[in-house]
């Protein structure tokens, strides 16, 4: 098992606000599609790492007392924290260093609601 996380999905109530949100912070593309009934906005991957979408559909409700997802802050996630704000989002820990084999973790709270953070060595 190389991965024990596969994918992961972050419910939406309004897509396309959320769409726009981890486009900004995230400095990213994010394909937009329809499958089955549900909105996705596909995060990019290589096939080989572990990925997942925005979702908006009848069975996706945001909470921000569910599961974290920790997304990947690049070489310092301070860059992707100093965007959540100017994003309408809110930052609710600053970047805090876990340790300095661990690295620094810092979360906030999307514009739908759920409660997510983002990780870095630097």
């Amino acid at each position: 098992m190389e991965n024990l996380i596969t994918w992961f999905e972050i419910p939406a109530m309004d897509f396309s606000r959320a769409v726009s949100f981890y486009k900004a912070i995230l400095g990213l593309e994010i394909k937009e599609t329809e499958v089955l009934g549900t909105k996705m906005g596909f995060f990019p991957t290589d096939g080989k790492n572990v990925s997942g979408a925005i979702v908006q559909g009848e069975d996706y409700k945001p909470s921000p007392d569910g599961v974290i997802t920790y997304l990947n802050g690049g070489n310092d996630l301070q860059n992707v924290l100093d965007k959540v704000n100017k994003s309408s989002g809110k930052v609710i820990v600053p970047k805090t260093q876990i340790s300095p084999e661990m690295g620094y973790f810092g979360m906030f709270i999307d514009t739908e609601g759920n409660k997510m953070a983002v990780h870095s060595i630097g």
